[in-house]
């Protein structure tokens, strides 16, 4: 049976604020908040890599969990944002750890990666016993910081999460995932090798919006749970706009969805383990109520995890 045992994340330590931004982009403070919802965010060193990142995430996760690298059997390791086309991070992140052995593999899934890496997690665990999911970005180096790229350049920032998957033991349930790709729109959403950030915002926001709500009820259901009796909704953080939009498609109160796009940004698939990380920190080690997961991303790509009370 799978379980959720623990989460851990680490952010750069550079803070960049929107008066900063709005200078290098041409764009008004007061109306970068209003238009995201984001304060600030955080922006990797150029020693930094996602690598780096991601181990130091790993690391936290660990420690809380109190288990040892060397009692991991699977690591997952989404990214969107690597800076070469191979190998990804995902072995260097084991290296790291001290566990080079253990395998390793990228999931390079922008945005939604994180999810299906915890999905793909709760099956694995049987054969692997604890499974480590991390989703690591730097994606202030895959957007213009000037004014001809603003619409992307306001949204994101870097940083990485992770989550132990334990086939034995966590403070949640796995109950059950659904997960969905479409390739219609993945135009619309794209990094290419030689080009910075592409992001048709219209398109994105408008698919997300109607699929996301859509896959969390479709959990639920399969699950006989309504959504008033989730108790907290942790999100990809792609912006406080869209977060609003799914408490109100969900009929929930928008304090059900754990938020911190306001501080961070955009991190792309880390957003997702970040937000559940400290989440789960907040609210101590003990769950009674059952949680549900959410991304949508590059692909398109979208899914729900739902995670019950465990130990």
């Amino acid at each position: 049976m799978p379980y959720l045992r623990a989460l851990g994340c680490h952010l750069p330590s550079r803070v960049v604020g929107n008066a900063e931004l709005a200078a290098l982009v041409g764009a008004d403070p007061a109306w970068l908040l209003q238009a995201t919802g984001i304060e600030e965010r955080r922006f990797a060193s150029p020693e930094e890599s996602v690598a780096t990142l991601g181990a130091s995430a790993a690391k936290d996760c660990l420690e809380s969990a109190g288990v040892g690298a060397s009692e991991v059997g699977l690591i997952l390791v989404s990214s969107g944002s690597s800076g070469r086309r191979f190998p990804g991070p995902a072995t260097a992140i084991g290296s790291a750890l001290g566990i080079a052995g253990t395998p390793a593999i990228d999931l390079p899934l922008a945005s939604a990666g994180s999810l299906f890496g915890l999905a793909m997690a709760a099956g694995l665990c049987r054969d692997y016993g604890n499974v480590l999911v991390i989703g690591t970005e730097i994606m202030s180096r895959a957007v213009r910081m000037d004014p001809a790229g603003r619409d992307t350049a306001i949204l994101f920032g870097d940083g990485a999460g992770a989550c132990l998957v334990s086939a034995e033991t966590g403070f949640a349930r796995i109950a059950d995932s659904v997960l969905h790709s479409d390739g219609e729109f993945a135009e619309a959403l794209r990094l290419d090798l030689d080009a910075p950030l592409h992001m048709d915002g219209r398109t994105i926001i408008l698919q997300a919006s109607r699929k996301l709500p859509r896959v969390i009820l479709e959990v639920l259901e399969r699950n006989q749970r309504k959504p008033g009796e989730v108790g907290a909704f942790l999100m990809h953080q792609a912006n406080l706009n869209l977060i609003t939009r799914m408490a109100q498609a969900l009929g929930v109160p928008a304090s059900k969805f754990f938020r911190n796009v306001s501080r961070y940004g955009n991190t792309s698939s880390a957003s997702l383990l970040i937000a559940a990380a400290e989440w789960w920190r907040e609210t101590g080690p003990r769950m009674e109520s059952p949680i549900v997961l959410a991304a949508f991303g590059a692909g398109l790509n979208w899914g729900a995890v739902l995670a019950l009370p465990g130990m």
